[in-house]
């Protein structure tokens, strides 16, 4: 739920004490603290400007209520560190085949341990069921980085890049259309394999020869499928695996359609 994620943080100077002096002395570090149950989330240099989950979601929801966007997902990792969220954008769709649309989406990363700068993902993506996969075209990237003297981050940025994808969302779908046309090649399909976790090994292979792929849409189909549904979306493993997949099988789609 979103409102899980927009728990209160607080910044605690770190101090330590010289022999002789009556007073602790500034270490040039602070703690990163979640207020709800003191977890340290990190520990940061003063230089580093903390950017928190709410004032993100502040600057984000007026734009994405513009355009009806309907939040997916909102899921933090570890103790929340990190922070994922996704909307996507129902009244905006390309049709690929039957029953099966491209939807734009909207994705915002934040971190308070220094492992992510403020990250903002506009795509086109693909919608199945409740599916808020990342494998589309990548149409607006930009990262705000956590510095006292490099923080830009404002509404009219982030405007910018939601509108962005929803205007170009309708060009997108012709990277589609190489997946849908072009004949499996079967050692495709070991490579898949080979991408997701060992534990998934015997599951995913299961799920291939009852649902054997034809083109590599299917391939893309299974992937998208068992990764949303089949893996903890908690772990920071499962992202890892959703941003390398489209990548790859359009890769192998393009290597098999010039062979």
């Amino acid at each position: 739920m979103l409102i899980d994620t927009l728990f209160p943080v607080k910044e605690v100077p770190v101090m330590y004490d010289i022999a002789g002096w009556k007073e602790s002395t500034p270490a040039g570090y602070k703690l990163i603290v979640r207020e709800d149950n003191n977890k340290v989330l990190s520990c940061m240099t003063n230089d580093y400007k903390m950017v928190t989950n709410k004032q993100i979601i502040d600057i984000a929801k007026p734009v994405l209520k513009k355009h009806k966007a309907e939040l997916v997902e909102a899921v933090s990792l570890g103790d929340g560190q990190k922070t994922v969220w996704k909307w996507r954008i129902p009244d905006y769709t390309i049709k690929i085949a039957e029953g099966d649309d491209l939807n734009p989406e909207i994705i915002i990363k934040n971190s308070y341990d220094g492992s992510l700068q403020v990250h903002i993902l506009a795509g086109a993506f693909r919608l199945v069921c409740s599916n808020g996969m990342v494998i589309g075209i990548t149409l607006g990237q930009k990262n705000y980085r956590h510095s006292v003297n490099n923080i830009n981050l404002n509404k009219d940025k982030i405007e910018s890049v939601i509108e962005k994808t929803i205007n170009h969302t309708m060009d997108v779908g012709k990277e589609f259309e190489i997946l849908a046309n072009t004949k499996l090649n079967e050692k495709h399909i070991i490579k898949l394999v080979e991408l997701f976790p060992f534990q998934m090994s015997e599951y995913l292979v299961q799920y291939l020869v009852a649902n054997k792929p034809t083109n590599y849409w299917d391939l893309l189909n299974t992937s998208t499928y068992l990764s949303t549904h089949k893996m903890k979306r908690e772990y920071q493993s499962t992202h890892k695996l959703e941003t390398d997949i489209y990548p790859k099988i359009k890769k192998w789609a393009e290597t098999a359609a010039k062979a």
